[in-house]
């Protein structure tokens, strides 16, 4: 499949789309609900974690939409009585190249803003400038953050370990649009890959590049998780990069979830004098303090 080509799309039945965080709002980029209008992701990215047997997803590379979302969407906003900032796009990306037909996404934002309700949108698309409009509408009231997750700023690696996703050079343009656009928005620099995107060069493209398109924060962790299918998947696509990499991953990690990357030190602390250097931030609680509405940081202070 090409970059850009849109695969048909597939249903899948769901009861549910909006899911309360089992955390006070004040972690992961302060979401208090989380949902995922697709299944299954296409950018073929070879370390994505919701490859792994424990979420269940078959056929993990062909995209389905959850039928009937937007009804079932809209139900449950207008029960919530409390509300917050919804997360979209951690499972799977929502601005998949079936989303320019469908409109799914952009249907979910536009009910996120009549009902009030926050966004925080993860996504390696460019898609989602078209949404900038609502975008804008949603966090002029209830909060918006949008990450673009670009996990090195060389385009020719990227075709290896993220081969269907838009290049980071489109992205980084696409951040640039949003920010100039007045959109809260930055990267997520993860995961982190041992020996391939854990060198300071690395480090230092994605940042300068994250502060020379306006983004307002750069998120890093270093290291990639690795479990059941998903490793093999890895192990066996990381050999294009270097023939060496698999028995060198299995040598140092074995079986382990987490396997962080030997210069771990050394990327934060570089990291974290680029950010400081260019005016970026990158502590979570900074992040969200930043973007999230006062009313909403009140009520969960109260709640918890």
């Amino acid at each position: 499949m090409s970059r850009g080509d849109a695969p048909s799309c597939p249903t899948v039945r769901a009861r549910s789309i909006l899911q309360k965080v089992r955390y006070d709002g004040n972690e992961w980029f302060g979401i208090d609900y989380s949902m995922n209008l697709y299944r299954g992701c296409c950018h073929g990215c070879i370390y994505c974690d919701s490859r792994s047997e424990c979420y269940r997803i078959g056929d993990f590379d062909r995209v389905h939409v959850k039928f009937d979302a937007l009804a079932i969407l809209r139900r449950e906003l207008r029960s919530r009585r409390v509300r917050g900032i919804v997360g979209i796009g951690a499972m799977s990306d929502t601005y998949n190249p079936n989303e320019r037909k469908l409109c799914v996404t952009r249907g979910a934002l536009e009910l996120l803003a009549a009902y009030g309700f926050g966004v925080s949108v993860d996504t390696k698309s460019t898609l989602v400038t078209r949404d900038i409009d609502v975008l804008r509408e949603i966090g002029a009231a209830g909060g918006a953050v949008v990450k673009i997750t670009i996990t090195t700023a060389d385009d020719e690696l990227a075709r290896i370990i993220e081969p269907h996703a838009p290049l980071p050079s489109e992205r980084f343009a696409a951040l640039a649009e949003l920010a100039a656009a007045g959109i809260f928005c930055g990267v997520l620099f993860t995961p982190t890959l041992p020996w391939v995107t854990d060198d300071d060069a690395t480090v230092r493209a994605v940042v300068e590049s994250a502060a020379a398109a306006g983004a307002r924060f750069v998120h890093h962790m270093t290291g990639v998780t690795m479990r059941d299918r998903q490793r093999d998947h890895f192990l066996e696509r990381i050999a294009a990069v270097d023939p060496a990499l698999p028995d060198r991953y299995r040598t140092e990690f074995g079986d382990r979830y987490f396997c962080n990357s030997p210069r771990a030190a050394e990327n934060r602390a570089l990291f974290r004098a680029l950010c400081k250097q260019h005016g970026l931030l990158w502590r979570m609680s900074d992040i969200i303090k930043a973007y999230k509405p006062e009313q909403l940081l009140r009520t969960q202070a109260s709640l918890f």
